[in-house]
Formats: C-alpha cells, sequence, structure tokens
C-alpha cells in the first residue's frame, strides 16, 4: 500500500517528530527527553480538535544535544561517598 502522507522528507540527518498528549505539559516533558539526546532545529506546537496538544520537532540526528555518557561513567558514586557495609 503506497503512503498517503504528502509531506516533504526532512533533509538529510534531520529527523521529523510528532509527539500527541493530553496536556501541553506532557509534550514538553516528552520533547525535553528528546532534545537531551539531539540538537533540535524547530519547534510546532497545535491544538489537537479532540482537546490536547500536539508537538512537532526537528531533530539533527548527527548532532547530539549534550555530551553522552556512558551508563558506566554516570552510575560511579560520587568522591564523598564511602563504601557500603556489604562492599568488599
Amino acid at each position: 500500500m503506497p503512503p498517503t502522507d504528502t509531506t516533504a522528507l526532512p533533509s538529510a540527518g534531520h529527523a521529523e517528530i510528532r509527539i500527541v498528549a493530553a496536556t501541553p505539559e506532557a509534550a514538553r516533558a516528552v520533547a525535553e527527553v528528546i532534545r537531551r539526546s539531539f540538537a533540535g532545529a524547530e519547534q510546532r506546537s497545535y491544538p489537537v480538535p479532540e482537546g490536547g496538544t500536539r508537538l512537532h520537532l526537528t531533530v539533527d540526528t548527527g548532532a547530539t544535544a549534550e555530551p553522552a555518557h556512558s551508563w558506566l561513567a554516570t552510575s560511579r558514586p560520587s568522591s564523598r561517598a564511602g563504601t557500603h557495609v556489604d562492599e568488599v
């Protein structure tokens, strides 16, 4: 079955993301998580006829928004934390 969406594809290295939520706050919360991973180019917000919000984001998939951290680096205890009693 051929696609029915006639929207032009985003440029190479970019992606269009659509978030539909019951409230603008919920849509913004999801968008914030996405922005932590990808550099954002555009954001557009529209009301949904049945109520709620639709948020469209364009992100650059080739550029990270924040430095990526490995699980190991981000899970290490702070230098002020001592060992736990059950650690050897």
